[in-house]
């Protein structure tokens, strides 16, 4: 009769064997592919997956999940439960979109508040610039050359962001805008009223961001 001991255990010792080998054996490296175009088909791979990264910020993401959740009908939440939980959970979602739509406001306020902020930095940063520039073209230092057309640029670049300038004479006296260093009788007026710009005053849209210093006529 055949023994069956002797082939179980050379089929075993084989077995070892070949493990033992594929352990020796060197491990071929594994390697990723992460070309986002296809060098065969010249297409690019999965253009969905890298449309969605690069979409935006978080809050779009929030925002694409909770659109693409649609209210449901009464009726088809009802199923097993009764009509009152599922109003209530019809009006959870609507409650939690609501509240989303809020927050999203906020943030783009305080986005839009943020970038006003800096503007507004830079502007106060050059007003002694400006005051400067003022000065050099009451001297007659501006009237013509290469630094009458840079000053010019310099003005003409802020009033891009809003920067207006308060230097008109023959205006009533507005405390809001106006610093009044000195008060005069005037001939003529019958409130009052600046007759001269010491130092000129500028605002951005309707903050005022430094008034202008003057002289006021009083009525005598």
């Amino acid at each position: 009769m055949p023994h069956h001991g002797n082939e179980e255990e050379h089929g075993s010792s084989e077995s070892r064997r070949d493990a033992e080998q594929r352990e020796n054996e060197p491990q071929k490296p594994i390697i990723h592919d992460n070309r986002k175009v296809d060098p065969k088909t010249g297409q690019a791979r999965h253009p969905d997956q890298e449309h969605h990264a690069d979409s935006g910020d978080a809050l779009s993401q929030a925002e694409d999940i909770l659109n693409s959740v649609a209210v449901p009908a009464a009726d088809s939440v009802a199923q097993g439960a009764d009509g009152a939980e599922a109003e209530e959970l019809r009006n959870d979602l609507r409650r939690l979109q609501a509240e989303y739509v809020n927050y999203r406001k906020r943030v783009e306020r305080d986005r839009a508040v943020a970038g006003e902020m800096a503007v507004i930095g830079v502007l106060n940063s050059l007003l002694p610039v400006l005051d400067d520039v003022d000065a050099a073209r009451q001297h007659g230092d501006l009237t013509d050359g290469p630094f009458a057309a840079i000053a010019a640029k310099l003005e003409n670049a802020l009033k891009t962001y809003g920067l207006v300038r308060i230097d008109e004479t023959g205006v009533e006296f507005d405390p809001t805008i106006h610093e009044a260093l000195i008060q005069q009788p005037g001939t003529d007026v019958e409130i009052d009223t600046v007759s001269q710009v010491l130092r000129s005053g500028y605002k951005s849209g309707d903050r005022v961001l430094r008034a202008a210093q003057v002289i006021v006529a009083v009525p005598a």
